[in-house]
């Protein structure tokens, strides 16, 4: 097992978790998926959290209700127990680009709606009518973009081992 300095980690933790509230997590889950992702198995209990983010169990309660909601983690109960595992792997990011493809035609609908209402001629409509474009962009080439990944992250796991 590699050793690490406990300080550097918790830098990284909250480095990382300023960065995510930066793009829009609020704080406190961007601190519970920082530390998740920082730790070695991916998977910790209620309690490891609040011992390694020096917060409270309800600040984690709170933090892991979120995270699960969009996806950003997932709750298991080890065989046998009763305590919750909190877990968050690599292929998170995948799982979270794939459900906005499927939030996407949800968007598209209700912008081609505004084009409509606003008129297409109009400013706003303009504006909405080239974000529908862009949402079409990216829900047609989405697809590939993820084999492609999936390709990828195949040829990478395969290189380490062997």
């Amino acid at each position: 097992m590699v050793e690490r300095d406990p300080e550097t980690v918790r830098r990284f933790i909250e480095r990382f978790a300023s960065d995510l509230v930066e793009a829009g997590v609020p704080r406190m889950p961007a601190r519970v998926f920082a530390a998740l992702l920082g730790s070695d198995s991916g998977r910790l209990t209620a309690a490891q959290l609040s011992e390694t983010l020096q917060v409270s169990p309800a600040a984690i309660s709170g933090a892991v209700r979120y995270l699960s909601q969009v996806h950003m983690i997932r709750r298991e109960r080890e065989p046998g127990s009763r305590r919750d595992v909190y877990v968050s792997d690599a292929d998170i990011w995948f799982e979270a680009i794939l459900n906005r493809d499927r939030i996407i035609p949800r968007w598209q609908k209700s912008i081609r709606e505004g084009v409509e209402a606003l008129g297409p001629d109009t400013p706003a409509g303009l504006r909405l009518a080239e974000t529908l474009a862009f949402f079409d962009y990216i829900h047609e080439e989405l697809p590939r973009f993820l084999a492609e990944w999936q390709k990828r992250k195949a040829e990478m796991r395969a290189a380490r081992e062997g």
